[in-house]
């Protein structure tokens, strides 16, 4: 199970040497060992669904979603830079460009994948955004971000059914994500009515 089995101490010593590590590497100028596959995300994801407070949640969310941005070739980690800055400000054909960028080159990156499927959700393109979730998903099955954006896409096309679905396979693996929690309240209510 990685570095997390090898200590066995549990709760905030844990995220603190997940850190330390994450700085370490960084400081070394070691390579990033890199996104979904990365051997520290079973243990994360396994600390993940047994935190019991909404801050360590929160905190190993963090580690877990920068270690999916990680990527070995720095045109990669500039590419997203650009497309990330380049979609909070609305730049979408920017956007879209470095994001294809990603892809082409690295396709094998699942969060390339996956940040396109967000600037095209952002675009109004679902049915783009859903095939690019389906890449993402195929590469890393564990993508809550991805997971609750199918989610929210087929809220938008009014697939209550199988927006319903995508949540709770994201709080499946996620179960601290109160959008995806609330949004699978509200259908869960919403379709019980409707069969009523």
């Amino acid at each position: 199970m990685g570095w997390d089995g090898l200590w066995g101490i549990i709760g905030p010593m844990k995220l603190l040497r997940a850190s330390l590590l994450l700085l370490f590497a960084s400081l070394l100028g070691l390579p990033a060992a890199a996104d979904q596959t990365d051997q520290r995300l079973p243990g994360l994801f396994d600390e993940l669904l047994a935190a019991k407070n909404p801050q360590d949640a929160r905190q190993l969310e963090g580690l877990i979603w920068q270690i999916w941005y990680e990527h070995d070739d720095n045109a990669i980690r500039l590419l997203m830079r650009d497309g990330r800055g380049a979609m909070s400000r609305r730049d979408f054909t920017s956007a879209e460009r470095s994001f294809n960028q990603v892809v082409k080159i690295a396709p094998r990156y699942a969060e390339g994948w996956n940040a396109r499927a967000t600037l095209y959700y952002l675009m109004g393109r679902y049915e783009d955004s859903l095939g690019d979730i389906l890449v993402t998903l195929d590469l890393e099955p564990r993508h809550f971000g991805a997971l609750s954006g199918r989610g929210l896409i087929y809220a938008e096309l009014e697939e209550w059914d199988k927006a319903l679905e995508a949540f709770e396979a994201a709080l499946a693996v996620n179960p601290h994500m109160a959008g995806a929690r609330h949004n699978a309240e509200a259908l869960r209510k919403s379709l019980q009515d409707k069969e009523i």
